[in-house]
């Protein structure tokens, strides 16, 4: 069935049937996590979202650095990043020591690590295509 819409001359493929399969359709739904645990997936791809905020992050690899140390790697100024690193903190993707008025901060744990990694894996062997950017 195909329907298109009067703004576009794009056609648009709609499903016949509502549940091709129904066993894998259940499987899957039984899998899927509640919807906070989604959302607060989601709010961690958010902070990921955000270059200044990622390269905070991605300078957090090499271990614990200060404020000052961290605002100069990431080209942000120090008052940006203690306001990133603070929000980084409250959705518990870095964590602070303290030392006299001096604030290191670390990666919380061995996850963020890993997404990070990961991340930077994807990109460096893969070639984006970036619609959105005009590209």
């Amino acid at each position: 069935m195909k329907s298109t819409t009067s703004s576009s001359t794009t056609a648009v493929e709609a499903c016949a049937t509502r549940v091709v399969d129904p066993e894998r359709v259940e499987a899957v739904s039984s899998r899927m996590p509640a919807e906070k645990d989604l959302a607060d997936t989601a709010d961690v791809f958010g902070l990921l979202a955000d270059p200044g905020r990622l390269r905070l992050l991605l300078a957090l690899l090499e271990g614990e650095l200060c404020v000052c140390d961290l605002a100069v790697v990431s080209g942000l100024s120090e008052s940006s990043a203690s306001h990133a690193l603070r929000l980084l903190r409250a959705h518990r993707v870095v964590a602070v020591r303290r030392a006299g008025r001096m604030a290191y901060y670390r990666l919380d744990d061995a996850h963020v690590r890993m997404l990070l990694d990961l991340a930077v894996a994807h990109t460096e062997h893969t070639t984006a295509i970036h619609p959105e950017r005009g590209e």
